[in-house]
């Protein structure tokens, strides 16, 4: 785009800005930066309701079948005299992680980081299309909505765990989570689906054909990088999981058996034949395991970037990075069958699933060696987001670990479905995107409201959670190891799990701990949005060009010509100059030769 038609098309974006009522600004917003907002706030909202869920049944593990009033109030005929039902049981730990998987961690990272950054970080007036990005938060929101309705269903939400494997989620009588709060589930999720399919492609389009004059790929920032891998990702295993949920629904609807055959329900023989509930996992897991990665991806991104900038150094194999987010991409999309280890699947198969799945480890080993060694003898500056990238390269690796096991078809045997397998991907998966999620937030912070979040205030939140996350789920390997099946809603009656009881407890006063330090979080996030200490215009004395733009908010991010680029992203220390970095719009000074990364 030539400068006059950029300045051109500024002052056209200048119209509308003057015109835009509260309605078109703050609800029906086509600017990528309210967008991003309005993602991280209701992606807020969902994840208070998945932290309330889970603490509820921590409570019931540790404490079966004591009355509890939390639960006479938030469940009511649920639980009869303060006493937990044990079908809802199932229903809450099944709502829990289809929030925190798809509705906090894929919105909170994808959503509002993509969304935010794309544009400012390649230097571009907006996403490719702003119509499409308000469709696909719109989108997203009614589909909250639809899984938030669905807890209120007489019969109770969907109760299949969040993996919905048939035939409790294809049998509408199976069971009360499997009639109507399922079928709410299912579109729920089927509008989930299309809005980040929208969202993926956007985010796309935006970073191949709207980067400013100089941004070549090798000159993008890591969190460009990640975000585009993942709508890549996106784009190729959701529409997996839109296909299962359509079959699905006609398994429940119409009469068809896909998933269904030799079903008995009290003696009497059902009319299903020759459907295969093991078709439907192979559906589900070829965007399950890849999920996974859409979901941790952004935040490697996120935590490289403040890693960088905090670190005062270069960021170390800028080109190893990428080819390692490359590689978690193609071999993200060939290792689904590790969840399927003991489906009945042929040995040699689940050889080549193990294959594939340990040689992942490789790209994943690439990345944590590079972020520690970015830290070596850095200038470390520890504030709240360098301690949650920290964190989240701890968790990683921990989490990352148990991984080997698991991947392995002999070894996995033994804690399959136990806790071992709810331990290894809460750490590496579910903690370590908070963390990323949590880092981007403290560290973004200032371009999103202007202002910035009280320091202390992120400093407690850290390490209380830092250390009730490893409090919840180290002892989780343990237990696991002893045998404790995962979503039992009491261990009582085994005689064998009464030595797990205490563990239990152990875990659940963590969980309530780590629970409770979020609301300083969230006093913090929501008090500094009109009460925060006003931001400069580069807080960080960082490189890239979100910190070029003006700090007000205009749709257009920039005011005139939009800043070319002539360096990559992680000058930082760099001899010959001044101040400890240069912003990527600094020309190239005479003789200087450019950093080879």
């Amino acid at each position: 785009m030539s400068a006059h038609a950029d300045t051109h098309d500024h002052e056209e974006h200048e119209e509308h800005h003057h015109k835009e009522t509260f309605v078109t600004k703050y609800i029906f917003s086509q600017d990528h930066k309210m967008i991003a907002k309005q993602y991280l706030i209701t992606g807020t909202i969902m994840g208070v309701i998945g932290v309330i869920m889970s603490l509820m049944f921590r409570m019931q593990i540790a404490w079966p079948e004591e009355p509890n009033v939390i639960f006479e109030a938030l469940l009511g005929s649920f639980a009869p005299d303060g006493v937990m039902d044990a079908d809802i049981y199932l229903a809450l730990v099944t709502i829990h992680g289809t929030i925190m998987v798809f509705f906090v961690l894929t919105a909170g990272l994808s959503g509002t980081f993509s969304n935010l950054l794309i544009p400012l970080q390649i230097g571009a007036r907006d996403m490719a299309s702003g119509f499409l990005n308000m469709v696909s938060y719109w989108l997203f929101f009614l589909s909250s909505v639809i899984m938030v309705i669905s807890l209120f269903v007489e019969a109770g939400p969907a109760a299949a765990g969040w993996t919905i494997y048939p035939p409790l989620s294809a049998l509408p009588m199976a069971q009360g989570g499997s009639g109507m709060g399922m079928t709410l589930w299912l579109v729920s999720m089927a509008i989930f689906i299309a809005s980040s399919l929208l969202g993926s492609l956007n985010y796309i389009v935006t970073v191949i054909n709207l980067r400013t004059k100089g941004m070549s790929m090798t000159r993008l920032p890591l969190t460009i990088w990640t975000f585009f891998i993942t709508a890549v990702i996106g784009v190729i295993s959701f529409p997996v999981l839109l296909s299962a949920a359509l079959l699905l629904i006609m398994d429940r609807s119409f009469g068809t058996s896909f998933f269904l055959s030799d079903i008995f329900i009290q003696g009497e023989v059902l009319h299903y034949q020759g459907g295969s509930p093991v078709l439907f996992e192979h559906l589900f897991w070829f965007l399950g395991h890849p999920e996974v990665y859409i979901v941790i991806l952004p935040a490697m991104g996120l935590v490289s970037e403040i890693m960088a900038t905090s670190s005062r150094k270069p960021i170390f194999g800028y080109r190893a990075m990428i080819a390692s987010i490359l590689a978690i991409a193609f071999l993200s999309t060939i290792v689904w069958g590790h969840h399927m280890f003991i489906s009945g699947m042929n040995p040699f198969l689940g050889s080549v699933f193990t294959f594939t799945t340990l040689l992942i480890a490789i790209p994943s080993a690439v990345k944590a060696f590079n972020w520690i060694t970015t830290l070596w003898k850095g200038n470390l500056q520890l504030n709240p987001a360098m301690l949650f990238s920290i964190a989240f390269v701890s968790t990683f690796i921990t989490g990352g670990l148990t991984g080997i096991i698991l991947g392995d078809s002999a070894l996995d045997i033994n804690v399959h479905d136990t806790y071992f397998v709810v331990a290894h991907f809460h750490l590496v998966m579910g903690i370590s995107a908070l963390y990323g999620m949590f880092a981007g937030i403290y560290h973004w912070y200032p371009k999103m409201f202007g202002r910035m979040l009280n320091k202390n205030l992120g400093y407690i939140h850290f390490w209380v959670t830092a250390v009730c996350a490893y409090g919840v789920f180290f002892p989780m390997h343990f237990i696991g190891m002893a045998g404790l099946p995962r979503r039992y809603y009491t261990n009582s009656n085994f005689p064998l799990f009464d030595d797990t009881a205490n563990a239990n407890v152990i875990i659940t006063i963590f969980a309530l701990i780590g629970g409770a330090v979020q609301l300083i979080y969230l006093f913090n996030f929501f008090r500094s949005m009109f009460y925060g200490k006003r931001t400069v215009q580069n807080p960080w004395r960082s490189t890239t060009l979100e910190w070029t733009a003006p700090i007000k908010h205009i749709h257009g991010n920039w005011e005139g010509e939009i800043p070319h680029v002539h360096r990559w992203s992680y000058d930082y220390s760099k001899p010959g100059h001044e101040d400890d970095f240069v912003p990527q719009n600094v020309p190239l000074k005479e003789g200087e030769e450019e950093l080879q990364h």
